[in-house]
């Protein structure tokens, strides 16, 4: 059935923010929440859940899987992308995954969120510095209101700020590298899109093969394996709320990629752009945490100098409506900057 194109529209979106929405929800309940009546060394009621290589490894083989099957049902032209090209994509990529999660233990979602969204900052340093690439004046002025809006939002002033107590630098320093492996992992990508152009099935099935494999390796090695089984024996509700983080990050890429496709990135990015401030607020009355006007004004900047750079970016190639390949390669790059 051939659905009306508003329609199409709709679904996809609604599909985004209720996956997305879900996601950030439960990630936050499992951790940031307790498991049990046990009571702690520190006299804190229940445990936490602190295995950031674990609940890596359930959502890559669940996207493995998932991208995987795809293929299955729609066989595509053989990836001739080097091996190697995907196990430094994945490992970065691991990298970046892995330092949001542990983040999370020491800064609320919400600091989590904006901080993430400062994403096109790693991507233009390295831009510039790996690529050589140049770009407008009006995307540097993007970038800087970004800045200012996470050091607004991130900066405490003692007492002033209603941050929970355990937010601290280290919780920062991980967003910070989770930004720098974003940012390395889109300048590989870039480089195995000129090389090989596969499939964006292709390249989530062969990334996330090797980010299980990578994981598996490394939980046996550190004993986060067995640690992690045995807290989910004991506390097998862990178990329905990692269910739920997979199936909606599955399914959330699964809209996106449909919003791509059919929409293109503008459209994607403003979605995801909007569903991320919603996720904000959502976060702040559901878990209590509080913002104050400062970082209430950071967290306005951030967004809205990402529509900006959205914008700006869907008027720039049409002034070189002359040159394709110059166009495709600014559509590309500006949905690698807002994604």
């Amino acid at each position: 059935m051939n659905l009306p194109e508003r329609s199409r529209f709709v679904i996809y979106a609604v599909g985004i923010f209720v996956c997305y929405f879900l996601y950030g929800i439960v990630q936050e309940k499992l951790t940031r929440g307790r498991y049990g009546e046990e009571v702690q060394t520190d006299g804190s009621v229940g445990e936490r859940f602190t295995y950031a290589l674990a609940l890596v490894w359930v959502q890559c083989l669940c996207n493995y899987v998932f991208a995987k099957v795809l293929l299955t049902i729609r066989p595509q032209k053989e990836d001739t992308t080097n091996a190697g090209s995907y196990v430094a994509c994945s490992l970065t990529y691991l990298l970046a995954m892995v330092s949001t999660n542990m983040a999370m233990r020491w800064v609320p979602y919400p600091t989590a969120v904006v901080g993430k969204s400062a994403k096109p900052i790693p991507v233009l340093i390295l831009g510039v510095l790996i690529g050589r690439k140049s770009y407008s004046l009006t995307r540097y002025a993007c970038v800087l209101t970004i800045v200012l809006g996470v050091i607004l939002f991130m900066y405490k002033e003692g007492k002033v700020s209603n941050l929970p107590a355990e937010t601290t630098l280290l919780g920062e320093v991980l967003l910070f590298l989770s930004l720098s492996m974003d940012g390395l992992t889109g300048a590989v990508q870039e480089r195995i899109r000129a090389a090989s152009a596969p499939s964006g099935q292709q390249m989530m099935r062969a990334m996330n093969f090797w980010s299980t494999l990578m994981l598996g390796v490394a939980m046996v090695f550190t004993g986060e394996a067995k640690e992690f089984l045995y807290f989910t024996i004991r506390h097998p509700e862990a178990w329905t709320h990692l269910s739920l983080i997979a199936v909606c990050g599955v399914l959330g890429q699964f809209f996106i990629f449909l919003m791509v496709a059919c929409f293109g990135p503008l459209a994607c990015s403003v979605v995801t752009t909007t569903r991320k401030f919603f996720t904000v607020l959502c976060s702040v009355l559901l878990f209590g945490n509080v913002l104050i006007a400062r970082q209430w004004l950071g967290a306005v900047l951030v967004f809205a100098a990402l529509f900006v750079d959205m914008l700006y970016g869907k008027k720039a190639p049409l002034a070189s409506a002359k040159k394709p390949p110059v166009e495709g390669k600014l559509s590309e790059e500006n949905k690698k900057l807002t994604s």
